[in-house]
């Protein structure tokens, strides 16, 4: 029987993010009080400064369900390279709503530096409260094994060391080649065997989140829960979120909520990670804002 009780959760779409979700933040308010999720954030998507707009829209319905203290703002950013917010910045490149909702995902130069399109400026003009940053696509690179983890840990670590980013997600989430005709993820680049990222690599990771105080995710929907990936790849991440617990790194709860009700499995996910040692204090969360005066 499960004792621990999941009562936050950091990373939730709403119906103005980019790739489909489709839930009205007012039903999110419901459901996380009906499902016992006290602290909770809203991160709808910004891959390049063309999703600004759906940024705007989160924030005014965010604003018009008279959040509480607990119920906070945030964005999830996708790693991108500097290439793609320079050719952005020139223009011409077609219409940002049908064509360029996740931004240029060819062309650019392999060993792009990493960028995110958010900047300070954004963050304080949208009050956004908190930042969580994830690694979603290879930067240009073949599609090969060895050179995947190798773009993805150095994207990883960008994201581990940026002044704006709080939480890190999904790390080692994977979507796009190599899918089954199912939809399934057996093989490549790391879902038949996580051993095939070095483990100098998570050495790496682990002290950068520490030294920068950053905290990494634990990805309900995307990582533990998702039918798309093999039970054997999802009893290796646990092991490594509880080594990346035991290497004292701070962690966070993120369904990656992108259905039309807030529906998850928090018992079942609970079970999960109580399996591998979690208990309920081991998660980070974001105290209450300061009520505001009038």
């Amino acid at each position: 029987m499960t004792t621990m009780k999941i009562t936050s959760d950091w990373h939730i779409h709403s119906d103005n993010s980019c790739d489909g979700a489709c839930m009205r933040v007012a039903d999110l308010v419901s459901g996380a009080a009906e499902a016992g999720i006290v602290d909770f954030g809203l991160t709808d998507h910004l891959h390049t400064p063309y999703n600004l707009p759906d940024i705007t829209a989160s924030r005014e319905e965010f604003l018009s369900v008279r959040p509480s203290q607990r119920f906070h703002f945030g964005i999830e950013v996708s790693c991108i390279s500097q290439w793609e917010l320079d050719e952005i910045a020139k223009g011409g490149r077609g219409d940002p709503v049908y064509g360029l909702v996740y931004g240029l995902r060819k062309g650019g130069p392999p060993g792009a530096a990493p960028a995110i399109g958010l900047t300070a400026m954004d963050i304080e003009r949208f009050g956004i409260e908190y930042v969580v940053g994830g690694t979603h696509w290879p930067l240009y690179v073949p599609l090969e094994r060895q050179t995947v983890i190798a773009d993805y840990h150095r994207q990883n670590m960008f994201l581990a060391t940026h002044p704006l980013v709080n939480i890190v997600a999904h790390p080692w989430w994977w979507m796009g080649r190599w899918a089954d005709s199912s939809g399934k993820y057996n093989a490549e680049p790391w879902l038949d065997d996580f051993g095939a990222i070095p483990r100098s690599l998570h050495d790496e990771f682990a002290s950068a989140v520490k030294e920068h105080g950053k905290v990494v995710e634990i990805n309900l929907e995307a990582m533990l829960l998702t039918g798309n990936y093999p039970d054997s790849f999802k009893a290796q991440y646990l092991e490594y979120l509880a080594w990346l617990k035991g290497r004292g790194v701070a962690l966070s709860i993120g369904s990656d909520c992108h259905n039309r009700l807030y529906n998850i499995d928090f018992e079942r996910s609970a079970a999960m990670l109580e399996s591998v040692g979690f208990g309920d204090g081991d998660f980070w969360r974001l105290p209450p804002r300061q009520p505001t005066r009038a």
